[in-house]
Protein backbone atom coordinates (compact mmCIF):
# COMPACT_ATOMS: atom_id res chain seq x y z
CA UNK A 1 0.00 0.00 0.00
CA UNK A 2 2.94 2.64 1.08
CA UNK A 3 4.45 1.70 -2.45
CA UNK A 4 1.68 2.12 -4.40
CA UNK A 5 0.63 5.45 -2.39
CA UNK A 6 3.94 7.00 -2.89
CA UNK A 7 4.28 6.33 -6.33
CA UNK A 8 0.65 8.13 -7.40
CA UNK A 9 1.18 10.97 -4.63
CA UNK A 10 4.40 11.62 -6.89
CA UNK A 11 2.79 11.33 -10.06
CA UNK A 12 0.39 14.28 -8.96
CA UNK A 13 3.45 16.93 -9.36
CA UNK A 14 1.67 17.92 -5.36
CA UNK A 15 3.64 15.98 -3.03
CA UNK A 16 7.05 14.39 -2.19
CA UNK A 17 6.45 11.22 0.08
CA UNK A 18 9.32 11.47 2.39
CA UNK A 19 8.21 8.86 5.01
CA UNK A 20 6.15 6.47 6.04
CA UNK A 21 5.12 5.04 9.48
CA UNK A 22 3.19 1.52 10.40
CA UNK A 23 1.35 2.11 13.75
CA UNK A 24 0.11 -0.92 14.76
CA UNK A 25 -2.55 -1.12 16.94
CA UNK A 26 -3.05 -1.63 20.90
CA UNK A 27 -3.40 -5.25 22.14
CA UNK A 28 -6.67 -3.72 23.54
CA UNK A 29 -8.26 -3.30 20.50
CA UNK A 30 -10.57 -5.77 20.93
CA UNK A 31 -10.53 -7.14 17.28
CA UNK A 32 -11.33 -11.26 16.82
CA UNK A 33 -8.20 -12.88 16.29
CA UNK A 34 -5.87 -9.73 16.89
CA UNK A 35 -2.14 -11.69 18.18
CA UNK A 36 -0.06 -9.71 20.57
CA UNK A 37 1.63 -6.38 19.93
CA UNK A 38 4.64 -8.18 20.60
CA UNK A 39 4.35 -10.44 17.54
CA UNK A 40 2.65 -7.63 15.11
CA UNK A 41 5.60 -5.48 15.85
CA UNK A 42 8.01 -8.04 15.09
CA UNK A 43 6.37 -8.76 11.97
CA UNK A 44 5.95 -5.27 10.77
CA UNK A 45 9.65 -4.60 11.56
CA UNK A 46 10.49 -8.05 9.19
CA UNK A 47 8.42 -6.66 6.38
CA UNK A 48 9.79 -3.13 6.17
CA UNK A 49 13.84 -4.00 7.03
CA UNK A 50 14.86 -3.38 3.46
CA UNK A 51 12.55 -0.02 2.91
CA UNK A 52 14.54 3.06 3.39
CA UNK A 53 11.56 5.14 4.20
CA UNK A 54 9.40 3.31 5.69
CA UNK A 55 9.36 2.79 9.93
CA UNK A 56 7.28 0.79 12.83
CA UNK A 57 6.07 3.11 15.25
CA UNK A 58 5.33 0.85 18.63
CA UNK A 59 4.09 4.16 20.12
CA UNK A 60 0.23 3.33 19.73
CA UNK A 61 0.93 -0.32 21.10
CA UNK A 62 3.11 0.80 24.32
CA UNK A 63 0.00 3.38 25.69
CA UNK A 64 -1.92 1.92 28.68
CA UNK A 65 -5.20 1.36 26.02
CA UNK A 66 -6.49 1.84 22.82
CA UNK A 67 -5.87 4.44 21.07
CA UNK A 68 -8.09 6.41 18.75
CA UNK A 69 -7.00 6.91 15.24
CA UNK A 70 -7.41 10.71 15.93
CA UNK A 71 -4.69 10.78 18.50
CA UNK A 72 -1.98 8.67 17.00
CA UNK A 73 -2.77 11.01 13.97
CA UNK A 74 -2.17 14.01 16.61
CA UNK A 75 0.70 12.18 18.14
CA UNK A 76 2.71 12.42 15.36
CA UNK A 77 2.04 15.90 14.52
CA UNK A 78 2.88 16.93 17.46
CA UNK A 79 5.94 15.12 17.93
CA UNK A 80 6.86 16.02 14.46
CA UNK A 81 6.93 19.97 15.16
CA UNK A 82 8.53 19.43 18.59
CA UNK A 83 11.73 17.43 17.05
CA UNK A 84 11.66 19.53 14.09
CA UNK A 85 10.82 23.04 14.61
CA UNK A 86 8.88 22.73 10.70
CA UNK A 87 5.68 24.04 9.78
CA UNK A 88 3.27 21.06 9.39
CA UNK A 89 0.36 22.32 6.94
CA UNK A 90 -2.75 22.06 7.42
CA UNK A 91 -4.77 20.67 4.27
CA UNK A 92 -7.35 23.66 4.16
CA UNK A 93 -4.28 26.18 4.38
CA UNK A 94 -2.37 25.28 1.32
CA UNK A 95 1.11 26.75 0.81
CA UNK A 96 1.78 29.56 -1.41
CA UNK A 97 5.55 29.74 -0.44
CA UNK A 98 7.15 30.56 -3.89
CA UNK A 99 9.24 28.77 -6.28
CA UNK A 100 12.61 29.86 -6.24
CA UNK A 101 13.87 32.32 -8.99
CA UNK A 102 9.81 32.87 -9.69
CA UNK A 103 9.12 36.57 -10.02
CA UNK A 104 7.28 37.77 -7.16
CA UNK A 105 4.80 39.85 -9.41
CA UNK A 106 3.63 36.29 -10.13
CA UNK A 107 0.69 33.84 -9.07
CA UNK A 108 2.40 30.63 -7.11
CA UNK A 109 2.50 28.41 -9.11
CA UNK A 110 2.17 24.57 -7.51
CA UNK A 111 4.88 23.32 -5.84
CA UNK A 112 5.55 19.88 -4.41
CA UNK A 113 4.43 19.66 -0.85
CA UNK A 114 6.36 16.99 1.42
CA UNK A 115 4.00 14.23 2.69
CA UNK A 116 4.16 11.91 5.51
CA UNK A 117 1.67 9.11 4.94
CA UNK A 118 0.63 7.08 8.50
CA UNK A 119 -0.42 4.70 7.93
CA UNK A 120 6.74 8.11 8.83
CA UNK A 121 10.19 7.16 8.62
CA UNK A 122 11.49 10.65 8.10
CA UNK A 123 14.77 11.81 6.33
CA UNK A 124 17.71 13.73 7.32
CA UNK A 125 20.91 16.12 5.25
CA UNK A 126 21.15 19.56 4.47
CA UNK A 127 17.50 19.88 3.78
CA UNK A 128 15.77 16.61 3.55
CA UNK A 129 17.76 13.54 2.68
CA UNK A 130 18.43 9.86 3.81
CA UNK A 131 15.69 8.72 5.70
CA UNK A 132 16.48 7.83 9.56
CA UNK A 133 15.86 5.26 11.63
CA UNK A 134 14.06 7.76 14.00
CA UNK A 135 11.80 11.35 14.01
CA UNK A 136 15.24 12.35 16.32
CA UNK A 137 16.73 12.44 12.64
CA UNK A 138 13.86 14.43 11.21
CA UNK A 139 15.91 17.81 9.86
CA UNK A 140 13.83 20.50 7.84
CA UNK A 141 15.72 23.52 7.83
CA UNK A 142 13.97 26.93 6.67
CA UNK A 143 17.05 28.73 5.79
CA UNK A 144 16.73 32.66 6.52
CA UNK A 145 19.18 34.16 4.45
CA UNK A 146 20.74 31.46 1.44
CA UNK A 147 18.99 29.51 -0.56
CA UNK A 148 19.15 26.06 -0.80
CA UNK A 149 17.95 23.29 -3.31
CA UNK A 150 15.74 20.52 -2.25
CA UNK A 151 16.45 17.30 -3.66
CA UNK A 152 14.67 13.96 -1.99
CA UNK A 153 16.88 10.88 -3.15
CA UNK A 154 13.98 8.40 -2.79
CA UNK A 155 11.58 10.45 -4.67
CA UNK A 156 13.25 9.72 -8.10
CA UNK A 157 11.24 12.50 -10.01
CA UNK A 158 13.67 13.60 -12.38
CA UNK A 159 13.11 17.38 -11.59
CA UNK A 160 14.93 19.04 -8.87
CA UNK A 161 12.46 21.69 -7.20
CA UNK A 162 13.93 24.82 -4.91
CA UNK A 163 11.97 26.10 -2.06
CA UNK A 164 12.12 28.42 0.13
CA UNK A 165 10.25 26.71 2.86
CA UNK A 166 9.33 22.88 3.36
CA UNK A 167 6.10 21.93 4.90
CA UNK A 168 5.50 18.48 6.12
CA UNK A 169 2.22 17.00 5.86
CA UNK A 170 0.85 13.87 7.66
CA UNK A 171 -1.97 11.59 6.34
CA UNK A 172 -3.81 8.49 6.95
CA UNK A 173 -3.52 5.84 4.40
CA UNK A 174 -6.27 3.16 4.30
CA UNK A 175 -7.67 1.09 1.92
CA UNK A 176 -11.52 1.49 0.66
CA UNK A 177 -12.84 -0.72 3.18
CA UNK A 178 -11.36 1.75 6.49
CA UNK A 179 -13.08 4.53 4.26
CA UNK A 180 -16.58 2.76 4.30
CA UNK A 181 -16.57 2.53 7.81
CA UNK A 182 -17.22 5.95 7.92
CA UNK A 183 -19.97 5.34 6.90
CA UNK A 184 -21.37 2.83 9.30
CA UNK A 185 -23.36 4.75 11.83
CA UNK A 186 -22.09 4.98 15.30
CA UNK A 187 -18.93 2.93 14.60
CA UNK A 188 -16.59 6.39 14.04
CA UNK A 189 -16.84 9.77 16.47
CA UNK A 190 -18.15 12.61 14.34
CA UNK A 191 -15.53 14.99 16.63
CA UNK A 192 -12.33 12.56 15.19
CA UNK A 193 -13.70 12.03 11.96
CA UNK A 194 -14.15 15.85 11.14
CA UNK A 195 -10.42 16.14 12.57
CA UNK A 196 -8.75 12.73 10.39
CA UNK A 197 -10.53 13.83 7.42
CA UNK A 198 -10.66 17.59 7.63
CA UNK A 199 -7.48 18.55 9.14
CA UNK A 200 -5.07 15.44 7.79
CA UNK A 201 -6.13 14.01 5.05
CA UNK A 202 -6.63 10.66 3.81
CA UNK A 203 -5.07 8.28 0.99
CA UNK A 204 -7.12 5.45 -0.20
CA UNK A 205 -6.39 3.02 -1.70
CA UNK A 206 -8.95 1.35 -3.63
CA UNK A 207 -9.60 -2.85 -2.97
CA UNK A 208 -11.56 -5.54 -4.58
CA UNK A 209 -12.99 -2.94 -7.21
CA UNK A 210 -14.96 -0.71 -4.32
CA UNK A 211 -15.93 2.69 -5.91
CA UNK A 212 -14.61 5.48 -3.03
CA UNK A 213 -16.66 7.97 -4.80
CA UNK A 214 -19.72 6.21 -3.94
CA UNK A 215 -18.72 6.20 -0.63
CA UNK A 216 -17.95 9.19 0.06
CA UNK A 217 -21.17 10.17 -1.36
CA UNK A 218 -22.79 8.19 1.60
CA UNK A 219 -20.87 10.19 4.25
CA UNK A 220 -21.83 14.18 4.76
CA UNK A 221 -18.26 14.39 6.47
CA UNK A 222 -16.36 12.75 3.73
CA UNK A 223 -18.42 14.61 1.03
CA UNK A 224 -17.87 17.65 3.33
CA UNK A 225 -13.56 17.30 2.98
CA UNK A 226 -13.86 15.82 -0.27
CA UNK A 227 -11.19 17.66 -1.49
CA UNK A 228 -8.97 16.24 1.52
CA UNK A 229 -9.06 12.71 0.15
CA UNK A 230 -6.59 11.44 -2.21
CA UNK A 231 -7.62 7.87 -4.39
CA UNK A 232 -5.22 6.37 -5.69
CA UNK A 233 -5.74 5.95 -9.23
CA UNK A 234 -2.99 3.39 -10.94
CA UNK A 235 -4.17 0.25 -13.19
CA UNK A 236 -6.89 -1.55 -11.93
CA UNK A 237 -5.08 -4.71 -12.18
CA UNK A 238 -2.22 -3.34 -10.38
CA UNK A 239 -0.63 -6.89 -8.63
CA UNK A 240 -1.16 -4.85 -5.01
CA UNK A 241 -4.84 -4.31 -5.50
CA UNK A 242 -5.20 -8.02 -4.00
CA UNK A 243 -3.02 -7.47 -1.02
CA UNK A 244 -4.74 -7.34 2.34
CA UNK A 245 -3.87 -8.41 6.02
CA UNK A 246 -7.28 -10.19 5.85
CA UNK A 247 -6.50 -12.40 2.47
CA UNK A 248 -3.24 -12.92 4.37
CA UNK A 249 -4.49 -14.89 7.64
CA UNK A 250 -6.66 -16.63 5.65
CA UNK A 251 -4.23 -18.15 3.09
CA UNK A 252 -2.44 -18.88 6.23
CA UNK A 253 -4.89 -20.91 8.27
CA UNK A 254 -5.83 -22.72 4.58
CA UNK A 255 -2.56 -23.57 4.15
CA UNK A 256 -2.48 -21.65 1.03
CA UNK A 257 0.45 -21.23 -0.83
CA UNK A 258 -0.56 -18.49 -2.32
CA UNK A 259 0.14 -16.44 0.89
CA UNK A 260 3.75 -15.87 -0.72
CA UNK A 261 2.36 -13.33 -3.23
CA UNK A 262 0.74 -11.66 0.07
CA UNK A 263 3.30 -11.37 2.78
CA UNK A 264 7.28 -11.58 2.30
CA UNK A 265 9.60 -14.94 3.32
CA UNK A 266 10.97 -13.14 6.58
CA UNK A 267 7.45 -12.11 7.80
CA UNK A 268 6.45 -16.01 6.63
CA UNK A 269 9.52 -17.29 8.60
CA UNK A 270 8.37 -15.45 11.62
CA UNK A 271 4.68 -16.85 11.70
CA UNK A 272 5.45 -20.69 10.91
CA UNK A 273 7.84 -20.34 14.30
CA UNK A 274 5.83 -18.14 16.21
CA UNK A 275 3.14 -20.48 15.35
CA UNK A 276 0.58 -17.49 14.15
CA UNK A 277 -2.76 -18.18 12.48
CA UNK A 278 -2.64 -21.82 12.47
CA UNK A 279 -6.01 -22.96 13.01
CA UNK A 280 -6.60 -26.17 15.34
CA UNK A 281 -7.17 -28.49 13.05
CA UNK A 282 -2.95 -27.70 12.12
Amino acid sequence: MFERARDYLHKTGRFIVIGGIISPVHDSYGKTGLVSSRHRLTMCQLAVQASDWIRVDPWECYQDTWQTTCSVLEHHRDLMKRVTGCILSNVNTPSITPVIGQPQNESPQNIYQNNNSVSNKPTAAKILGKVGESLSRICCVRPPMERFTFVDENANLGTVMRYEEIELRILLLCGSDLLESFCIPGLWNEADMEVIVGEFGIVVVPRDGADPERIMNHSSILRKYKNNILVVKDDSNHPMSVVSSTKSRLALQHGDGHVVDYLCQPVIDYILKSQLYINASG
